[in-house]
Formats: structure tokens, sequence, C-alpha cells
């Protein structure tokens, strides 16, 4: 019978033993969203320093001047909006690199360098965008139907005396969507996770070896849900319970930066949000920690390679048995010595 270990544990371990998969990640991250909101920074300091409106932001802090700057942005295209524009596909493309790179450290215990993170996202690069792309459109129309099915729920709940019961009836219909999309970011990070490892598998040689079998996505999909429906309990409350711990983190920074606007530094707040954003992006890599564990106690079958049989040619003559010099030749019609 197969060890099954404590996800919550097995998966802290794993992510603090590749620590460096994760630092680089959040640096990367935040590398790029700096790059990407200087433009933003530009404009802003451009409509901000020859306004007198700007002293209610640079002496204080007014909401309402702040949406009218946020409203000049929107007016036009700029420099600002032509970003925005790249900030998806950048963000995407540095996730295809790390995260096959960080599961791969995971399952062999290999180095969490930056390098080696590149060289095997390199590797299942495409891979994980074929993943991505099914993801996207499996989720898609499920939570398409799902949002249309809460649509119906809370206009039958519109119609009934407003209290709240009916509050909490509709609150209800939004945490059932939410539950099951969550229950398909587990499936699909399941079969990120067995993409890896189908990787890791020795490849046979031969006429049971197809080639390219290793880069077959789809040879992921029915261990991944076979290894989520017998753990399906374990599994889905980890991944809820970290999901629960990192917006509770992420919350807590953004109400201390709230309450931290009137000072006249901002690097309190900027300190704030980034240490939410940080235990955040920590608590997803803990997650895909627990589910290498689970991948682990439930890995995929060793290929075996087929035993041949000796094949024999009936038409050659059978070799006659080993004869020693001077050996009497006793299997011909002359009698044996021995004969009675």
């Amino acid at each position: 019978m197969a060890i099954q270990r404590n996800l919550l544990i097995g998966g802290l371990r794993l992510t603090l033993q590749s620590w460096p998969a994760f630092v680089w990640t959040y640096v990367l991250n935040l590398g790029l969203s700096v790059l990407l909101t200087l433009p933003l920074r530009f404009q802003m300091q451009a409509i901000t320093a020859n306004s007198l409106a700007s002293q209610r932001l640079i002496g204080g802090f007014d909401l309402g001047t702040l949406g009218g700057v946020i409203g000049k942005l929107s007016e036009g295209p700029g420099p600002a909006t032509s970003t925005s524009f790249f900030s998806i596909p950048a963000y995407f493309i540095l996730y295809f690199f790390l995260v096959p790179g960080t599961l791969v450290c995971y399952q062999t215990g290999s180095s969490a360098r930056l390098f080696p993170l590149l060289e095997s996202g390199f590797t299942y690069f495409w891979r994980f965008v074929r993943i991505t792309l099914i993801t996207v459109l499996v989720a898609g129309l499920v939570m398409a139907g799902l949002l249309q099915l809460q649509n119906l729920w809370s206009d039958h709940l519109d119609k009934l005396q407003q209290s709240r019961g009916v509050f909490f009836l509709g609150l209800a219909g939004y945490l059932v969507v939410g539950l099951f999309a969550a229950f398909l970011r587990v499936y699909f990070d399941l079969v990120e996770v067995y993409t890896v490892q189908l990787a890791q598998q020795p490849q046979l040689e031969g006429a049971a070896h197809k080639p390219g079998r290793e880069r077959q996505i789809r040879r992921a999909f029915k261990p991944a849900w076979q290894a989520l429906r017998c753990n399906f309990l374990r599994t889905y409350l980890s991944f809820v319970l970290l999901t629960i711990a990192g917006l509770v983190a992420l919350i807590f920074s953004a109400r201390v930066a709230e309450h931290s606007l009137a000072q006249a530094h901002v690097w309190p707040i900027f300190l704030s949000i980034q240490l939410g954003l940080f235990l955040m992006l920590f608590t997803r890599f803990w997650q895909r920690g627990a589910e290498t564990i689970l991948a682990l106690d439930n890995p995929l079958p060793v290929p075996v390679e087929p035993v041949r049989a000796p094949i024999f040619n009936l038409d050659e003559p059978t070799p006659a048995p080993f004869q020693s010099e001077g050996a009497e030749d006793t299997s011909g019609t002359g009698e044996s010595e021995f004969s009675i």
C-alpha cells in the first residue's frame, strides 16, 4: 500500500527546500510590474506636476483627485494604455518558464537556481501552453454555465422579500461557483504536475516506444483525475485552506496600507502591499508543493520493457552436439559399447 503523506507539511517542506524558485518568481514579477508601470508613472507625473490640484495629492491624499487623474488617463491612447496590452502576454511567458522549472525541482530535488529553472521551462514551454489553452477552454465553458445559473438564482431571489436569509442565499450561490472554480484549478494543476512526471519516466526502446510519447499531455489527464478522485477531500481542503490564507494575508496588508495613506512617506504603503503579495505568492507555491506530494504518492505506472522470446529458424539444421577428438561416433548404425 502506498504511503500517503500529509499534503500541507510535505508541500511546505518542498517549498522551503526549493526556496530560490519562489524568490526568483517574486523578483521577476516585481521587476516586470515596475517595468510595465513606468509609462504610467511618467504620464501621471506629467499631469500632476503642473496642476494646482496636485497639491491635494502631494500634501495629503484625496480619492476624488486621484479618480480625476485616472479618468484623464483613460481619455485617449497613450504610453500607459499601450503597455497594458503587453502586460498579460509578458506575465504568461514568465509563467510558462518558471512554473515548469519549479515543478521539476519539486519532483527531482534538483537545483532551483535561475538558469536551471529557465532551462526546464524552455523544455516544457509548449506543453504548458497547450495545457493552459485546454484549461481556458474547459473552465470558460463550465464557468459560463455556472454563472448563468447564478444569474437565474439571483433573479429568483430578487423577487422574494428582502431579508438577511435572502442575502445569505445569494452569497451561497457565489460561494458554490467559487468552490467549483477551485476544483477546476486543482485538477489542471495536477495535470501539469503529472505532465512533468511523465517526462521524468525512463523511455523504452524498440517497438514499444513511440517517438514523442513523453510529450503527449493527454496521458496526464487520466492519472490526475484518478489521484484527485481517490484523495479528493484532503487535496481539495488543503487547496482551499491555502487559498484563504493567501487572500487573508493580501486583504490584511491592503487594510494596513489604507490606514497609511495619510503618511508623508510612500514606502510603508509599498512594503505593506508587497508583503501581502509575497505571502499570497508563497501560498500558491505551497499549493504546488502539496500537489506534487500527492503525485509522488500516486505515481504513474512505470513502463516495463516487454520480454522478447528467441526466434528459431526451422530451415537451418540443428548443430551436432560437441564431441572431443578421438571419441567414437555412436550416432550411426554401429552398436554402442554399452549395448546389451
